[in-house]
């Protein structure tokens, strides 16, 4: 057996408990059940509670000196041998990089969105359709189509900071090992430039929650988070005749106008519990993943299946490439109420088939999103970056700063 490793686990959070602090905690977790130790150092966004706070942070979104300081003690008091980063954004920033650099760690990034090619919003997504003219080209086009919460100064501050950083190469220069979470994501990293050969796909797990009850399951489910490219709106007006249960599951900007929507067959539940998803789950016939955006790989799939749960998803990004068609689930055009209407029909008045695509959907969990699969690709991840390092020398060219 190999030796345990010391892992330093680094993660920006945003307000509300997101899918990649899911993927934080599992992994972690995980890591330390195998023996390994596992530090996590993270920063949370409901810390900035004043004007000043988020002003400091937007000035220091390209380089945060701060964080760099402060990460640097903890990893000289933590000696990691491997540097794990999630999130990095708005507060972190890539000065993890150097901070990690200049004590000779490796770094492997996870990319839980496509922040790195569309630092605007990481979700290729605009004006209700998507978008990729960030990810070959310009990170401008963000600044000049104000896709930053629909602000020219902001789009303006976080476009520069992912064209600093492009132009030196930060990311190329900086990270061992990059992991991406589908195929599809990987193809759009290459595609924007960084190194092809450093890009493993690892999907992402969850624990098991054992095998899914033999009961009759009944309704539909929603779970996410409740904002416009998630296709709530289509999934509203799809729903217009369909007399199915309907539950939706998750906080964000839409709750308040989605709650002012509930009939008979629809009902808003707002923010839930993971064990509450998983009780949801458990009794629903099918998960709904209406998504307009390029989602990289969404947890709530991982999980739909683990619990035996089929999905009628978009077929669009990473859920056309998780659920298979007829087999885990159904596709559906997205953005298409009325192609969503017929699935969501077919699906009500085939019940046997939706329990078929379920079972499969388990199996497909026990082989490819399980704890052992994840740990062994993880590890396997962890000592190429080490192996990497080490080929390179402690230090890998002078630091990326940028406004200072």
């Amino acid at each position: 057996m190999s030796e345990p490793l010391r892992i330093l686990v680094v993660q920006n959070h945003y307000i509300g408990f997101g899918g990649d602090d899911v993927v934080v905690a599992n992994e972690s977790s995980l890591l330390s059940a195998k023996g390994h130790e596992v530090s996590l150092w993270s920063v949370h966004n409901k810390d900035l509670t004043t004007l000043r706070s988020q002003i400091h942070t937007a000035l220091s979104l390209t380089y945060s000196r701060e964080s760099k300081a402060q990460l640097s003690r903890h990893i000289a008091e933590f000696r990691p041998d491997v540097m794990h980063c999630h999130n990095l954004f708005p507060r972190i920033t890539v000065s993890a990089y150097d901070a990690a650099a200049e004590a000779g760690i490796p770094v492997v990034q996870t990319f839980h969105d496509f922040r790195a090619v569309c630092c605007i919003n990481g979700f290729l997504f605009r004006n209700g359709h998507t978008c990729e003219l960030c990810v070959g080209g310009s990170s401008y086009w963000g600044a000049w189509h104000r896709c930053y919460r629909d602000s020219w100064i902001g789009s303006f501050i976080t476009a520069h900071a992912l064209d600093h950083h492009r132009r030196a190469g930060t990311l190329q220069r900086r990270v061992q090992r990059f992991i991406a979470l589908s195929e599809l994501s990987r193809r759009q990293f290459v595609t924007a430039g960084l190194p092809e050969e450093r890009i493993i796909v690892k999907p992402n797990f969850m624990s098991d929650p054992g095998t899914p009850p033999a009961c009759s399951r009944d309704g539909a489910l929603f779970v996410g988070r409740l904002s416009p490219e998630k296709g709530l709106q289509t999934l509203m007006k799809a729903w217009d005749g369909i007399e199915f249960p309907l539950r939706i599951l998750g906080g964000g900007p839409l709750l308040v106008s989605l709650s002012a929507n509930q009939s008979r067959w629809i009902s808003i539940l707002g923010h839930k519990t993971q064990a509450e998803v998983g009780a949801a789950m458990r009794q629903a016939q099918f998960l709904i993943m209406p998504s307009e955006c390029i989602e990289g790989f969404p947890m709530a799939i991982v999980e739909a299946f683990a619990h035996g749960l089929p999905v009628i998803a978009s077929r669009l990004g990473g859920m056309a490439d998780l659920i298979e068609d007829g087999v885990t689930g159904l596709h559906f055009t997205a953005g298409d109420r009325d192609d969503l209407a017929t699935k969501v029909a077919w699906a009500i008045t085939h019940p046997d088939r939706m329990t078929e695509m379920g079972s499969a959907a388990r199996r497909v969990y026990e082989k490819r999103f399980s704890e052992d699969t994840n740990y062994h690709a993880l590890l396997s991840i962890y000592r190429d970056a080490i192996s990497a390092r080490a080929k390179s020398g402690k230090f890998a060219g002078k630091a990326t700063s940028g406004w200072h």
